[in-house]
């Protein structure tokens, strides 16, 4: 039988490859068709090094064309990977409508960083100005009942002829968490690409209008999430909380370090010191410093980074959080005040940075350290 190159390729137009969207004809991933009585050679270039998108794009043309034209074709697949220089550029595609990203992160989990985050948004609304949180942290969603909406669902909206996420609202804060679309009850079983995939989603999916500031609540650590929001975010810059205790401020150095460090450079606006004391209501003018004192703000002395402030452990910020409303809302509470100073030490340190940095640049992957398959030359 006579084969025919065009009417090959035009068989090839019914496959796409995984990750790119176009077929492989129309992305130019096959370069050529050459055939040869009742052979075929088809040559093919991928900008992914995966093997199973090799192997599935190879199956694939080889299926296709046995089942279109005989199966007796011989099929030859010749499959070059061309990784384009930029292909490790977190490319950070900013928010129309957003003026300022913090990202609020903690070395280690239960410091109250979520507290923290949901107190400095209800302050920072308080003070005149538009808020928005997204709560990044993936397996422990805390927002949807610090703001007591537990049961809300976003809403579908459309703006521009596509369909958009709107947040929920609570205290006047736009909202978006993992929590919104799973019960209560239901574990977050996903690895890092699924995790990472669901928080494009709601970062790029939602419309936030016009926010002064979005605060994202990331999860505990320095892993696959953090790299994912600051590859997707140009962020502004980070805070960092900690308890006085030594091994949260082991765990929040290293938090500031991965902001500091040449590959993500991200100004770290100051360290807050949670739970830095403890003052029974019986006794105002005592402080027990339970786990340490002056731990974070030594810490930031040393590191050279602003320390924003320090939170008691007062009763009423846990009833006010497990009832989801945030403590600094409390007109006239000793809290409101300690978040009025904390919230106007971020809002300065914002304005500095702005002043006196340039925007954060897309960050670059510049090691390829930790990968357990690096492609050695």
């Amino acid at each position: 039988m006579k084969l025919d190159r065009k009417e090959i390729l035009k068989a090839l137009e019914a496959i796409s490859i995984a990750g790119e969207g176009k077929n492989m004809v129309e992305s130019g991933a096959v370069t050529n068709v050459i055939t040869f009585g009742d052979e075929v050679v088809v040559d093919l270039v991928l900008h992914t090094p995966a093997m199973h998108i090799k192997k599935r794009a190879e199956d694939d043309i080889r299926k296709l064309i046995q089942e279109t034209f005989s199966p007796e074709v011989k099929v030859k697949v010749n499959t070059k990977v061309e990784t384009p220089e930029k292909a490790n550029e977190i490319k950070g595609k900013a928010i129309p409508g957003i003026k300022n990203i913090i990202a609020v992160a903690s070395g280690k989990g239960g410091v109250g960083k979520s507290t923290v985050t949901a107190n400095l948004a209800v302050t920072l609304a308080k003070m005149g100005f538009k808020v928005g949180i997204l709560d990044a942290d993936i397996y422990g969603p805390s927002m949807p009942i610090m703001f007591d909406v537990e049961t809300e669902k976003p809403l579908s909206i459309e703006i521009n002829g596509k369909s958009k996420m709107k947040p929920v609202e609570s205290f006047e804060i736009k909202i978006l968490s993992i929590g919104f679309f799973t019960a209560p009850s239901q574990a977050v079983i996903w690895r890092g690409p699924m995790a990472s995939k669901a928080l494009n989603q709601m970062i790029f999916d939602a419309h936030w209008g016009e926010l002064d500031f979005m605060l994202i609540d990331l999860p505990p650590g320095t892993g696959d999430i953090h790299l994912s929001i600051m590859q997707s975010l140009p962020i502004t810059g980070a805070v960092v909380v900690s308890t006085p205790q030594a091994v949260a401020l082991a765990d929040a150095k290293k938090g500031v370090s991965m902001f500091l460090s040449d590959a993500i450079n991200v100004p770290v606006l100051g360290i807050i010191e949670n739970m830095a004391y403890f003052t029974p209501e019986e006794l105002p003018n005592n402080k027990y410093y339970i786990f340490g004192k002056e731990g974070a703000k030594n810490l930031a002395l040393d590191l050279q980074v602003p320390f924003l402030g320090e939170v008691p452990i007062v009763q009423s910020i846990r009833e006010a959080g497990d009832y989801g409303r945030p403590a600094a809302l409390q007109t006239g509470s000793v809290i409101e005040t300690i978040f009025e100073q904390i919230t106007r030490n971020v809002v300065q340190e914002t304005v500095a940075r702005n002043e006196n940095l340039p925007a954060t640049e897309a960050i670059k992957i510049t090691t390829m350290a930790g990968c357990s398959a690096v492609n050695k030359k």
